[in-house]
């Protein structure tokens, strides 16, 4: 029996095998790259790292927004965003910016916490009224 397509055959099997064997990897928690973080914030439930992904994720997250906040909290004149009201969850906002860096393949060699404020800058910009 030969097959008539087996190209389209062949790529699909590669890809289910690299879908499969795709995972959370230890230089994913060093965060070297927006890609690495990434992969922690969309981590499968079934991934032996899934726990440890999605605490990191949330982690690196919050922990590098609420270092801007104490460093602008004073100081009107460095507010790069400004958040809406009322103000979305923290499950929210990290869906939102995991689906905006996905629409962004352009920032994946980038260091994660410059994507981050990258989104953030571009979804909620202060508007200078000073």
């Amino acid at each position: 029996m030969q097959l008539k397509h087996p190209i389209p055959l062949l790529l699909l099997a590669v890809f289910t095998i690299g879908a499969a064997n795709a995972g959370v990897t230890e230089d994913d928690f060093v965060a070297k790259k927006t890609q690495n973080l990434i992969n922690l914030c969309t981590a499968s439930p079934q991934d032996p790292h899934y726990r440890d992904a999605i605490h990191f994720c949330h982690g690196y997250l919050v922990g590098a927004f609420h270092y801007y906040q104490a460093t602008t909290a004073d100081k009107r004149e460095l507010k790069m965003l400004c958040a809406p009201e009322p103000k979305p969850s923290r499950n929210e906002v990290i869906d939102m910016f995991v689906s905006w860096a996905q629409q962004h393949p352009e920032y994946m060699s980038e260091m994660p916490v410059e994507t981050e404020f990258r989104f953030l800058t571009e979804k909620w910009p202060c508007k200078k009224a000073y």
